[in-house]
């Protein structure tokens, strides 16, 4: 989440911080995942970003600059659901239209896209609530505020 944060610090997109770095783009979005970076990576990563490899570790004491808090973690992960939302729905107009062509030209008398069309927009209206956090229900902040009730006290 750190090098996430840097790099939106700075602007920049993935494909900025994969060529300032002299890292592949894929290498850039497993370490903003989680996975663990090698020292060449994080070498190369602290050089763009003008600190040194132990603050990118989390091996010594941070900055507040170089912190992300949970509050953080968490509006990186809504954005990102929003982001994957928007992708959905890109590639249900792309994919939608061309299957509708593909049921005309192949067998015009029925129309089994209209299945498929019912279903995905199911899926997709419910992705939609999921990923703006329209209804609450089965989420962390519903699973917290939960587990505090039966606590009777706060995490």
């Amino acid at each position: 989440m750190l090098i996430k944060k840097l790099r939106l610090q700075k602007g920049w997109s993935q494909q900025q911080l994969a060529e300032f770095s002299g890292l592949s783009v894929r290498t850039i979005q497993r370490i903003e995942r989680g996975h663990k970076a090698g020292n060449e990576s994080l070498k190369s990563l602290a050089a763009v970003f003008e600190t040194n490899i132990q603050t990118l570790r989390g091996d010594k004491d941070m900055t507040k600059d170089y912190q992300v808090s949970d509050e953080e973690q968490q509006v990186f992960q809504q954005v990102q659901d929003i982001k994957d939302f928007f992708s959905h729905v890109l590639t249900f107009m792309v994919v939608v239209p061309c299957m509708y062509i593909f049921n005309i030209m192949l067998t015009p008398e029925v129309l089994w896209i209209n299945y498929l069309v019912i279903g995905w927009t199911i899926g997709l209206a419910l992705h939609g609530i999921w990923a703006y956090d329209v209804i609450s229900f089965l989420s962390p902040d519903w699973e917290k505020k939960e587990i505090e009730k039966r606590l009777g006290r706060k995490l």
